[in-house]
């Protein structure tokens, strides 16, 4: 069952594609002139990652931009393998009642041998949360060091 739309409707800045495909799925993958897939899905983005993750012998690092928010604003724990990282800035409308909202919630996987209870954070001053943690020291890599 394919749609036609009404000639009344135009098509310029709804991505039918995205939309219609997951409401009727076809055991093919292919829906009218178009082929479907979940990676449709995802919302297109300019490219520009706002975190960065590296991981090397000397630590984990994960840096975040929260250029919007304030440091009070930020929660970062450790919860099993991952850390999380959660902001929420809320203002009262300049205009009127009510306020305005803000919020992230982010998870990043620890990688094997890092010292989690080591793990620090802070924001820099051009608005940058910077968390690090180093990696456990064991007895292998204090021998192979002296």
């Amino acid at each position: 069952m394919d749609f036609i739309l009404p000639s009344t409707m135009t098509t310029g800045g709804i991505p039918w594609e995205k939309v219609l495909p997951p409401l009727i799925p076809r055991l093919n993958g292919t829906y009218g002139h178009c082929s479907w897939s979940p990676t449709l899905l995802i919302p297109e983005t300019d490219n520009g990652s706002s975190a960065e993750v590296h991981c090397d012998d000397s630590g984990f690092t994960v840096q975040v931009d929260v250029k919007l928010f304030n440091p009070e604003d930020l929660l970062v724990k450790v919860v099993g393998d991952f850390v999380e990282v959660q902001g929420k800035h809320e203002e009262k409308k300049k205009d009127g009642p009510g306020f305005t909202t803000r919020q992230f919630n982010r998870r990043y996987r620890i990688p094997k041998g890092v010292d989690t209870m080591a793990l620090e954070s802070a924001v820099s001053p051009d608005g940058i949360l910077i968390i690090t943690a180093p990696m456990l020291h064991t007895e292998n890599t204090a021998t192979s060091l002296t």
